[in-house]
Parts: C-alpha cells; sequence; structure tokens
C-alpha cells in the first residue's frame, strides 16, 4: 500500500513536471516574438518627431498616437480577459469550436480590417508618455505569463472578433502579431519624416 502511495505521488509530480515543460516550451517563442515585437515598435516609433506624434498622415489613417493607443487598448484588452478566465475552471469546446483563422493573418496587412473599438481619444497624449504606457502594460503581461507558467494555458479559449476562439497561448502570439502588424503602419508615418 505504501508503494502504491509513493507511486502515485511519484505519477503525480511527474505529470506536474512534464506540464510545467509543456508551459515552458509555450511560452518561449511567444517571449521572443513578443520581445521582438515590441523592440521594432519602439525604435520606429523613435523615428517620429514629438511634434508630429499627433498629426494624421497625408494619405490619411491614424497618426502615430493613435497607433500606440489602439496598441495599449488590445494589449490591456487582453492580458485583462486572460487575467479573468484562468480564474476560473477552463470551459470544454468542441474541435470544431476551437478552430480559428491563422494567426500569420494578423501580421499581413493583405485585409484592412476596421478596429472593434475606436480609440479613446482620452489616450492621446505626449509621445514619450504613450510609450512609456505600451512598456508598461507589456510588463504586465510578462508578469502575467511568469506568474501563469506553471500552468498549462491552452486549456483556456475565448473568442476574438475576427479569427475565432484563440487559447490564452494564442492570444499573446496574436498580442506580438497585432504589434508586428501596426509597426509596418508606423514605419509608413515615420518614412514621411525621413530626410531624402
Amino acid at each position: 500500500m505504501a508503494v502504491a502511495a509513493e507511486h502515485g505521488y511519484a505519477l503525480s509530480w511527474r505529470r506536474t513536471d512534464q506540464l510545467a515543460n509543456y508551459s515552458v516550451s509555450r511560452l518561449a517563442p511567444i517571449l521572443e516574438k513578443l520581445a521582438r515585437a515590441q523592440s521594432r515598435m519602439l525604435g520606429t516609433a523613435d523615428e517620429v518627431p514629438a511634434d508630429q506624434w499627433r498629426t494624421k498622415p497625408k494619405g490619411g489613417g491614424w497618426c502615430a498616437a493613435e497607433i500606440v493607443a489602439h496598441l495599449i487598448m488590445v494589449e490591456r484588452s487582453v492580458v485583462g480577459s486572460a487575467d479573468r478566465v484562468v480564474q476560473h475552471a477552463p470551459r470544454r469546446f468542441s474541435r470544431l469550436q476551437r478552430l480559428h483563422l491563422p494567426l500569420a493573418l494578423v501580421e499581413a496587412r493583405i485585409v484592412k480590417r476596421q478596429a472593434p473599438v475606436p480609440v479613446d481619444p482620452e489616450m492621446l497624449g505626449e509621445k514619450e508618455t504613450m510609450l512609456a504606457e505600451l512598456r508598461n502594460i507589456r510588463e504586465r503581461v510578462l508578469a502575467f505569463l511568469e506568474e501563469t507558467k506553471e500552468r498549462n494555458l491552452a486549456v483556456y479559449r475565448w473568442p476574438h472578433p475576427f479569427l475565432g476562439s484563440l487559447s490564452a497561448y494564442e492570444w499573446f502570439e496574436m498580442v506580438a502579431r497585432h504589434e508586428l502588424r501596426h509597426e509596418k503602419q508606423m514605419r509608413e508615418i515615420a518614412a514621411g519624416y525621413r530626410k531624402p
């Protein structure tokens, strides 16, 4: 009996260890994408002069401040949703319900999408203040991922307005791809300020 209890404990310990390894292996590429996306965005945003931060580009579209405000809103929403979802037991989703469009579509600017939530004009501030807030929300994301790294976040899902149902891991990959998408948009704005 003692051997069985000891063996059961060993199986439980091994399962926990495997789960932690699985979670860490899922997180590593996401963390790398998040770091690369933010580095590129901040580098490109630095090329936009502070006095032009809230000036719309000549061809139309969002100004640099609106892009960053949008990124802050999306990232804040994702980490807030993730925090709420993991407080409860994961819901079951059928295979059909787990289907979604490829996340690569988020990064590609082939299809122009209208943001489901308009940019809050109250968020449009000075360049350095907004970039600091973008860095702060990313720190919150990284803290959340660090706090939950021993858990399998793949079992937690919620719907994306365009892509379908995404797991928590997929949501954080989407955050990185979304930032890369808008970095391309920021690069177009910054190109207008480069000296020939």
